[in-house]
């Protein structure tokens, strides 16, 4: 007979083996996907996760690209771990994402033709006030009329994509270009640019900002009495209570870190690689980010990992595209696996599988 047993303490070496254990069995069953769809696996596997970064042939693009498509899974992860550490569940980040490159945007259509050296940095404060704005819906909601944050913030990526829809077909629309629906390509206006830093590295600012985020979450996780009340609140409710910790303050801090960064994500993303405010414009970076946190542990140098992962199968999964004809949706759903294995392994972080004789009494 086969028992689950609660372990007395959560298991240090599973909590650390999982997610590698996670990546090989996503590999596998990808593998057997792939082979369902008529590809070859072993091929389609080396395409997602070695010819990226090692072919000759693709590599010299592939590289610096992987740092262009981690850049905002990792910036907005880490806003979202800091939520999750705290058992505040922001699953609308993708929506924060969304109003922060429409924000930005705005400052930069604002300004234009103006040369100013002033405009990107406004751009970025924008773009971070426009996540940040858009957080605080379910957090005041949530410490106002007690709502469910995870549903608020999600059906606010519904709103936040019709209104990018509605900006990028009417407000924001390029008046040079009559009939197109998209606005001016901010890589066309140097003052709101956001380019590569150094060529061919894949640098731009966005990758320098989830530099800073990632030391500025692990210092406050680890050394700032906010990171203790956060561990605190997610592990020990009652006792957060007691030490001093106001929830509601603790929620509006949690979604406004998450949100800010959020929205630094898409401003970023607008002004750099995505260029202009369109339709499409919504990559599904804000979703994906919760796979990076989870896979990286909620740990600030986890997620730095998880999300040049993640990008590398982003980057990989178009590779796929363009040489074997993949769907996008496979990739797609190649990605959810790593999720879906990283949640089902980690009964074995708390528990135990036990063989027993006899009638259990």
């Amino acid at each position: 007979m086969i028992r689950l047993e609660k372990r007395k303490e959560p298991s240090k070496v599973w909590r650390i083996a999982n997610p590698f254990l996670a990546v090989a069995l996503t590999m596998l069953a990808g593998a057997v996907m792939f082979a369902m769809l008529g590809k070859d696996p072993v091929v389609a596997i080396r395409l997602i996760f070695f010819d990226p970064i090692f072919s000759e042939t693709f590599g010299s693009y592939s590289r610096p690209q992987l740092l262009i498509k981690s850049a905002p899974l990792i910036l907005i992860a880490v806003g979202l771990a800091i939520g999750f550490k705290a058992n505040i569940w922001n699953i609308g980040a993708e929506g924060q994402y969304i109003m922060g490159a429409l924000f930005g945007a705005g400052v930069a259509l604002a300004f234009f033709p103006a040369p100013g050296w002033y405009v990107f940095p406004l751009m970025v404060m924008a773009g971070a006030f426009g996540g940040f704005l858009w957080a605080m819906i379910p957090a005041i909601l949530k410490t106002r009329f007690n709502t469910n944050e995870i549903l608020v913030s999600l059906l606010l990526v519904y709103v936040a994509e019709r209104i990018l829809a509605a900006m990028a077909l009417g407000l924001m629309r390029n008046p040079d270009i009559a009939g197109f629906p998209g606005s001016r390509d901010l890589r066309r206006y140097e003052a709101a640019h956001n380019a590569e830093l150094f060529a061919n590295t894949g640098i731009h600012w966005g990758v320098v900002a989830a530099l800073i985020a990632v030391i500025f979450a692990y210092v406050m996780m680890t050394r700032h009495m906010l990171g203790f009340h956060v561990k605190l609140a997610g592990q020990a409710p009652r006792a957060a209570r007691f030490a001093g910790v106001a929830p509601a303050r603790l929620v509006i801090v949690c979604l406004g870190i998450s949100g800010a960064l959020a929205g630094l994500a898409g401003m970023f993303e607008v002004s750099g690689p995505g260029g202009q405010v369109r339709i499409e414009f919504a990559a599904g970076y804000g979703f994906t980010a919760i796979i990076v946190a989870f896979l990286g542990r909620l740990n600030p140098i986890g997620i730095v990992l998880a999300g040049l992962l993640l990008g590398l199968t982003y980057i990989g999964g178009e590779l796929g595209q363009m040489m074997l004809q993949l769907p996008g949706a496979a990739i797609q759903v190649f990605q959810g696996m790593l999720l879906f294995f990283l949640l089902a392994l980690d009964f074995q972080t708390n528990y135990r599988l036990r063989l027993t004789r006899g009638v259990r009494t």
